[in-house]
């Protein structure tokens, strides 16, 4: 066998190690939790089994020891007591916060009281069997039929295969319950993926052992197969663990940054009214970005507050549902409107009063602070409206622009500070405020015009 197999021992040790760093936080923090104490145990297990089973540490061991092979003892316990991890670890699973159950408790003393037992069995053994010639590969062959290592042998294989059943069996059916998060359906796969690749080793052990029983050699199973057999099962192991955990991280830090991005239209249009922009500080991480980007922008809309004229947005809104746009997107267009129209307002306030130029008026788009001539047609049909059913003027009671109704305390500017992410997503495309604005002027143009 080449020395490559053996070398890729260390890659599973790695993601093992890995998956042990990210979940050690919250294991050490929810010590109590019997299901992140498993999943602890697993991790350890499965790292300290390829770092004694390579090569290099088989012959150390050995060499320390000054006993001839006993590492194989060590190393088949440290497999046992994984194996028994598994098998704690669906437990845990299995009866969730009901840890203090008679059953669970049974159960765990079974798994534990077993692999213990066989673990035990295992020193015995080695300690009966007569193993001089120190096999660093092929131990498992060399040995198939001697005295009590050969008993000692088949005692941890069957161990291991037993609990990888089980444990397989029951991630995979895991993976398929409804409702599971995507991200911990796929670290499921990968488990279950990595517990089938295990019983790959099982068996190339298992067959190549039988085959020297037999009288044949089959060797190339336990010092090729196998060996790899473990080191992808491992590898799968490990990432099924890392999946959850790496994928959730990922995408709330993506949704931060999305989140963060699709401020920034509402941001450049604000930073008008404060003359400035939110704090930076390349050291501050995504959430504090986000978070002083919101804090800037409802801070700028505090200023604007006084300027929004509730009339022209209820009739936005009612413009762009007539346009077409469904309910929620109506609304925010119509937010939209009324905000660039609040800025201009603005603007126009701190020039103070000027001479209007032919053309520069909108039609139909009222501003604060400019009255209409009490005789006209306009001002005739909004007085008779006053007597009419709040129906008549004002959206429906419960739509979504109920509540920006003009009240005495002020323009509403409760949809504007809960919904900045909607507000600024409809500032991405100037065209359909340009629609709505051009049908809310609409009616005033064609009264223009009969008159």
């Amino acid at each position: 066998m080449n020395h490559g197999l053996y070398i890729s021992f260390w890659l599973p040790t790695a993601v093992l190690g890995a998956a042990l760093a990210i979940k050690l936080p919250s294991i050490l923090k929810l010590w109590r939790d019997p299901l992140l104490r498993a999943v602890g145990g697993l991790l350890v297990f499965a790292c300290a089994v390829f770092v004694f089973a390579a090569p290099k540490t088989i012959r150390w061991t050995n060499r320390v020891t000054g006993v001839p092979n006993i590492a194989a003892p060590w190393v088949y316990s440290l497999l046992t007591a994984l194996s028994a991890s598994w098998l704690l670890l669906i437990i845990a699973w299995r009866n969730g916060r009901t840890e203090r159950s008679v059953q669970t408790r049974r159960a765990t003393r079974w798994v534990v009281s077993v692999y213990a037992g066989v673990v035990v069995a295992l020193w015995v053994l080695f300690a009966l069997a007569d193993v001089p010639v120190e096999r660093i590969r092929d131990l498992d062959t060399y040995y198939a039929n001697t005295p009590y290592m050969r008993e000692e042998i088949l005692l941890y294989l069957l161990a291991h295969t037993v609990a990888c059943s089980v444990t397989a069996r029951l991630v995979w059916n895991w993976s398929r319950t409804e409702g599971l998060d995507a991200w911990l359906r796929w670290g499921l796969r990968f488990l279950g993926a990595g517990y089938v690749t295990n019983l790959v080793f099982s068996a190339a052990k298992l067959s190549a052992v039988a085959a020297r029983w037999t009288g044949h050699d089959l060797d190339w199973l336990n010092t090729g197969i196998a060996p790899s057999a473990a080191c992808i099962a491992a590898t799968l192991v490990a990432v099924g663990f890392i999946v959850p955990h790496a994928g959730q991280y990922l995408q709330e830090r993506w949704r931060v940054r999305r989140r963060h991005r699709s401020l920034k239209p509402l941001s450049r249009l604000v930073r008008t009214v404060t003359g400035g922009r939110e704090p930076f500080d390349l050291r501050a991480t995504p959430e504090l970005r986000l978070i002083r980007r919101e804090t800037f922008i409802r801070d700028a809309l505090l200023q604007l507050a006084r300027h929004l004229d509730d009339d022209l947005r209820a009739r936005s809104y009612d413009a762009a549902v007539a346009l077409g746009f469904e309910r929620g997107r109506a609304q925010a267009l119509a937010a939209g409107v009324a905000l660039l129209d609040a800025v201009e307002a603005r603007e126009r306030s701190r020039r103070g009063p000027q001479a209007p130029q032919a053309g520069t008026p909108r039609p139909g788009i009222s501003r604060p602070g400019t009255p209409t001539a009490p005789n006209s047609p306009r001002t005739d049909a909004r007085t008779a409206s006053a007597g009419a059913s709040p129906a008549a003027v004002s959206p429906a009671a419960g739509s979504p622009t109920a509540s920006a109704a003009p009240s005495s305390s002020g323009p509403d500017t409760t949809y504007l500070l809960r919904e900045i992410q909607a507000v600024s997503r409809v500032l991405r495309h100037p065209l359909d405020l340009q629609a709505v604005r051009a049908h809310v002027a609409a009616p005033a143009e064609s009264m223009s015009t009969h008159e």
